[in-house]
C-alpha cells in the first residue's frame, strides 16, 4: 500500500548544480541524527549514475539483463531496479519504498511540490528559485535576498538543522 507524503516527514533541499546541497546535506545529517531522529534520503542523480562497480558479480547480472538485482551482506543490503526503457519514478513513487523514518530528506527534484529549502550560491550565476516557488520555505545562501523568508548563510549547518526540525514539529 502506498504510504507517501503523508505517511512521513519529507523535507527538500533544492538549488541549482554546484550549489553545495550535497556538502550543507553532508553537514546536517549528524546534527539530525544527534537529536535521536532516524533520518533518510532520496537523492536525484544525473541519468547514467552507477552505484556498482564494473566487473563486480551484481554488475555482471544486471549488464546481462536482470531487471533487478538485490545485494545482502552482515552489514547493509542495496536494491538495484533497471528501468530498461520505462519512465524514471516520481518522487511519489520513490517516497513510497522508504522504510519509515522520522524524516525523509529529498536532494534535487527542485520543482517538486514539497517544502524544501534553497541552496543559492552567487558562483553559478543562476537566477533564485524561490520566487516562483511558493513550496520554498527557507533559503541558505551566501548573500542576501530581500524576501521575508527565513534566511542562512550556506556555512550555518546547526542553525539550518534547527530550523528543518522546527518546522518539521521535530524538536
Amino acid at each position: 500500500m502506498p504510504r507517501g507524503y503523508a505517511y512521513m516527514k519529507v523535507f527538500g533541499f533544492a538549488g541549482w548544480s554546484g550549489s553545495g546541497k550535497t556538502v550543507l546535506i553532508e553537514r546536517v545529517i549528524p546534527l539530525l541524527t544527534a537529536r535521536g531522529l532516524e533520518i533518510s534520503l532520496i537523492k536525484r542523480a544525473h541519468h547514467e549514475f552507477d552505484v556498482d562497480m564494473p566487473g563486480k558479480d551484481s554488475y555482471r547480472h544486471r549488464r546481462a539483463g536482470c531487471r533487478e538485482v538485490l545485494l545482502s551482506s552482515s552489514v547493509r543490503w542495496a536494491h538495484m531496479h533497471e528501468l530498461r526503457g520505462e519512465p524514471e519514478q516520481t518522487l511519489q513513487q520513490l517516497v513510497d519504498r522508504v522504510s519509515p523514518c522520522d524524516l525523509l530528506l529529498v536532494e534535487g527534484f527542485k520543482r517538486e511540490a514539497i517544502p524544501k529549502i534553497e541552496i543559492f550560491r552567487r558562483a553559478n550565476a543562476k537566477q533564485p528559485l524561490h520566487p516562483h516557488d511558493a513550496n520554498i520555505v527557507a533559503i541558505a545562501a551566501d548573500r542576501r535576498f530581500d524576501t521575508a523568508l527565513p534566511q542562512f548563510d550556506l556555512d550555518d549547518a546547526s542553525g539550518i538543522a534547527d530550523f528543518v526540525c522546527t518546522f518539521n514539529g521535530l524538536d
